[in-house]
């Protein structure tokens, strides 16, 4: 398995982001990407949200955006039923992390689940290319319920 390491994002991150979010792969499931970069900015300014660049062998490879599920008080977290403390995880790739997800995702898990008890993470339950990559990483689940829009979420664990 190639080496993974993590730093956190700064706003001079922010184009790469933005041509990460516009490649078909993403763009399909992280809609209007001048949306997502203003997200992502309100997100670097909350101390509640942890902001990571993925890298593989130094090389910048995925986002991934987290935080501990109990902050955003989501219902379809609760439904869930994970201990205290569980993390919420958001991601997406690179180009040079597509066709790597199994591999860096379960990189990500392993960083996280040193100071968590479980992780959840909630995709579009039509987003398959995810799912089975999130599944290679050890995340488990086949609960659909409704997200914080009303929309499908299939709500996916993986513990300590």
């Amino acid at each position: 398995m190639a080496k993974y390491g993590f730093r956190p994002v700064t706003r001079d991150d922010f184009p790469m982001l933005a041509g990460w979010l516009r490649q078909p792969a993403v763009a399909e499931w992280w809609k209007d990407t001048d949306q997502q970069i203003a997200s992502l900015g309100e997100a670097l300014d909350d101390p509640a949200m942890h902001l990571l660049i993925v890298l593989r062998e130094n090389q910048p490879v995925a986002y991934v955006q987290h935080s501990v599920a109990a902050h955003w008080n989501e219902p379809h977290y609760d439904a869930a039923g994970t201990p205290d403390g569980t993390i919420a995880v958001d991601v997406f790739s690179g180009p040079d992390g597509m066709g790597h997800g199994g591999e860096w995702l379960n990189a990500v898990a392993e960083h996280l689940l040193e100071r968590a008890p479980a992780l959840i993470i909630d995709p579009d339950p039509a987003n398959l290319r995810a799912i089975r990559a999130y599944e290679k990483a050890g995340f488990q689940g086949t609960r659909v319920v409704p997200n914080e829009d009303g929309e499908p979420a299939r709500i996916m664990t993986r513990h300590r």
